[in-house]
């Protein structure tokens, strides 16, 4: 087994086609399809379906095609670790940002980094919180924002932000950033939530026991966008951190206001792997991510936050 098989399973299994994967890897068809037979035999199993519409990997190329890149990923940061200009910090650094944080942390963690560490090859991935905390066990990340979360046996934490959720809905409902709004006059509406088993929903349905409140819940979806969309159409109000609705009411296109009877919040950690050692590249990474964050809060951009880090962070 060697890179250029490697190499050739997974442009393979992304394009779905020798002849398209030789191209994309400046090589004949012929020795495409050699390095993918060469591989089969060593394995000994089968890695691709061949299909009418292409090369499909079974489930043995499956888990090799996820191996495979995470091997050639680390190969990738290893030569960049290895071969830094002096004084420079460089590497790769994947950095998952919770979806509700991406408008307000992804372009000046970008534009900072840019800046400071030129010789960081610096990855962005957003999601929601359960599948960040997944990609972080898994390598996929080094570090990631995940929230209402401790630290595990796998995963180191640092608290840095409490937030309270608030209620959003369409702008001609008026409500004001200053007014705070029950919790059972937000369940009287149709609500559009995110999907059960999410967490933001665990904090939703917490709240809705304290206040002994029922929810009419018209749509559920696992897209904070989604959410926006269909309370801007008029499906009902829904939940979400003041973070992810900043700029809507700004703007005008929706209405907001921090939920009370009960107050909910959340809190934001910064998450890293426990077991090996931490690059200097991902320390910097993590440095200016908690140095945005802490900016964000004091400046008041990130709305009815508290910065929970310490002076050393």
């Amino acid at each position: 087994m060697d890179l250029k098989q490697l190499k050739a399973l997974i442009t393979v299994a992304e394009v779905g086609s020798v002849t398209r994967a030789a191209e994309l890897l400046h090589l004949v068809q012929p020795a495409v399809t050699r390095q993918i037979r060469t591989l089969e035999e060593e394995l000994q199993v089968p890695l691709f379906e061949r299909t009418r519409q292409g090369m499909r990997p079974t489930d043995a190329g499956t888990i090799m095609v996820e191996r495979a890149r995470r091997a050639l990923n680390e190969l990738e940061r290893a030569r960049a670790e290895v071969r830094p200009a002096p004084g420079a910090v460089t590497g790769i650094v994947t950095v998952g940002l919770l979806e509700s944080t991406t408008d307000l942390l992804a372009e000046p963690l970008v534009t900072t980094l840019t800046r400071a560490h030129p010789g960081i090859d610096l990855r962005v991935i957003t999601a929601y919180s359960g599948h960040l905390q997944q990609w972080l066990d898994d390598g996929d990340l080094d570090l990631s924002l995940l929230y209402n979360m401790d630290s595990t046996p796998s995963l180191n934490t640092r608290p840095l932000v409490r937030e309270r959720l608030w209620v959003v809905a369409p702008a001609s409902e008026g409500l004001r950033t200053h007014e705070p709004v029950p919790f059972s006059k937000a369940a009287a509406r149709p609500l559009v939530l995110p999907a059960s088993g999410h967490s933001l929903r665990v904090l939703i349905d917490a709240a809705a026991a304290r206040a002994d409140a029922g929810m009419n819940v018209a749509a559920q979806t696992n897209s904070m966008r989604v959410q926006k969309q269909l309370v801007q159409a008029g499906h009902g109000w829904t939940v979400l951190p003041g973070v992810g609705v900043a700029d809507d009411i700004r703007d005008g296109t929706l209405s907001a206001a921090p939920l009370t009877e009960p107050d909910v919040w959340r809190s934001i950690v910064l998450a890293t792997p426990r077991s090996g050692r931490t690059p200097p590249a991902v320390e910097a990474v993590a440095h200016e991510l908690v140095q945005q964050i802490r900016s964000a809060v004091a400046e008041g951009r990130w709305l009815t936050a508290e910065f929970l880090g310490t002076e050393a962070d």
